[in-house]
């Protein structure tokens, strides 16, 4: 028995053996399935690739921005779309599963944006795909623009396993979460050139050991880069924001 699992460098295998912490019986993979999903993920990456090759041909830089839900995602854009003002042309395609709520939140920072609701047609997905991105690059008008900011769909598992067409990733990480989180789902922290830690403005409210937390980061991913923020106040994005400059 076994489960299809996708690794962050592409490969792709099923667990054939059985674990201690219960019957899995249930989630046989089975030659079909896998071939399903294989499929599904060479299909992903094709458009993904075309969508990396659409936006370099207009100029512009890509990065993918992911976290769980509540982590300040949303914020943070708001943050940075102040500080590029006049700078940098920017576009964000926003993802989330129902509502325009985050998308209604940068309006009027002069950003173009670019709503994808994974329920309106792409089955309610925990996550974008290079094909949802896709159908949002029509409608950004990318040969005016510097920079997209993808905001991925709040969830700590799924957005990672996808390519999506961008240069770079980056995750946002609130410490309301817990220290052991790299360890839990290592997946996103190690696919991410960034993680921002954000919501330091609480640490003196909250029992968070932030140094176990950054040695469990350093050993899923030794070689990010590591920024610590508080989109809420405003502590520390112009780190992230001189980051976006260099990609």
């Amino acid at each position: 028995m076994g489960r299809f699992h996708r690794h962050e460098d592409g490969t792709e295998h099923s667990h054939e053996h059985e674990h201690e912490t219960g019957d899995h019986s249930g989630y046989e993979t089975g030659t079909e399935r896998v071939q399903v999903l294989e499929r599904i993920f060479g299909e992903n990456d094709k458009t993904a690739a075309a969508n990396r090759a659409a936006l370099s041909a207009s100029g512009v830089r890509t990065v993918n921005l992911m976290s769980s839900p509540g982590a300040g995602k949303t914020t943070l854009l708001r943050e940075t779309l102040s500080r590029l003002a006049g700078e940098k042309r920017v576009g964000i395609v926003e993802g989330d599963i129902e509502t325009s709520i985050d998308a209604d939140r940068l309006a009027g920072f002069g950003a173009s944006v670019a709503l994808v609701n994974t329920g309106n047609g792409f089955g309610g997905e925990c996550h974008l795909d290079a094909p949802m991105v896709a159908s949002a690059l029509p409608r950004l008008p990318l040969a005016d623009l510097d920079l997209v900011l993808i905001e991925n769909v709040g969830n700590l598992v799924c957005p990672a396993e996808f390519d999506v067409g961008e240069d770079a990733r980056a995750m946002v990480y609130s410490i309301t979460e817990g220290e052991e989180k790299p360890l839990k789902y290592p997946v996103m922290f190690r696919s991410c050139q960034l993680v921002l830690v954000n919501k330091i403005d609480l640490l003196p409210h909250l029992d968070f050991d932030l140094d176990g937390f950054l040695a469990n980061l350093r050993q899923v991913n030794p070689a990010a880069d590591i920024l610590q923020v508080s989109a809420r106040t405003g502590e520390g994005v112009d780190g992230w924001v001189d980051w976006l400059r260099k990609i």
